[in-house]
């Protein structure tokens, strides 16, 4: 596999990110709290935190959050709109490299991140930061590829303008995947329905966000959004179409 620049890439997509990311359902937190046992009072290390979207999840349901993010910019920007929470703290480190205490937390998050991640490496930081009995929480908004003509018709645009999308499109790993990775610390997967209504400007910016999508100096960049206007056009109702994720967490120790 080419090398991603998986610290690096998203530099220059940081205020679309901020602003068009979307969240992750409240029924995840539900199900951590009821089926997993995760209270107000566990230590959060929200691991590649990138704009602190995950972190304020957490925030704003009493926990003390740590975001570790390598990339300067995506950090900048988590402290700028974080910042002065007083349960929040942001570091320069890495999954394989945290720069947190032995046992100083009680979950580890991993939003949209551990793709990118190495496997092995991450296991044995997340064991070394975990407290005994604490848990780590990996988990995806994973866009939805069929069930509605824009669904469909956003696939195919991305297909034919991202630069590198199918090198890092859907890298999400699956169930067995992850039940291997926890090994004997395996503890459950929850999955949730997830959406975004969204203007053409908001479609714009969600489109942007991501790493694949060609910027205004690319030559492909105009024709994607002739092309994405076209497709909003055709599958808009009231001014706004239906972003659909199914959200999948799954939960485990580290041993």
């Amino acid at each position: 596999m080419p090398d991603l620049k998986s610290t690096e890439r998203f530099s220059d997509r940081v205020a679309d990110y901020v602003r068009y990311r979307p969240t992750y359902p409240t029924a995840m937190l539900d199900w951590l709290r009821d089926a997993q046992g995760v209270t107000p009072d566990w230590r959060v290390a929200d691991v590649g935190a990138g704009t602190g979207i995950s972190s304020k999840m957490f925030l704003d349901v009493g926990h003390s959050v740590t975001a570790v993010e390598p990339n300067a910019a995506m950090r900048e920007a988590a402290v700028t709109w974080l910042g002065s929470h007083p349960r929040f703290h942001a570091v320069d480190g890495r999954a394989d490299a945290t720069s947190l205490d032995d046992g100083s937390v009680d979950l580890v998050s991993v939003a949209q991140a551990f793709h990118w991640f190495d496997p092995a490496s991450a296991h044995k930081e997340f064991h070394r930061i975990l407290r005994k009995g604490g848990l780590a929480a990996i988990y995806w908004n994973s866009r939805r590829l069929v069930g509605t003509p824009f669904l469909v018709g956003y696939e195919a645009l991305l297909q034919t303008y991202g630069t590198d999308y199918t090198s890092v499109a859907e890298r999400y790993a699956d169930e067995p995947h992850m039940r291997q990775w926890f090994g004997a610390g395996w503890r459950g997967r929850g999955e949730f329905e997830h959406c975004q209504l969204l203007d053409f400007d908001a479609l714009h910016g969600r489109l942007m966000s991501s790493s694949y999508a060609p910027k205004e100096d690319h030559p492909n960049h105009a024709r994607m959004i002739e092309a994405l206007r076209k497709l909003f056009d055709s599958c808009q109702s009231e001014g706004k179409i239906s972003f659909d994720y199914d959200t999948r967490v799954y939960v485990g120790e580290i041993s």
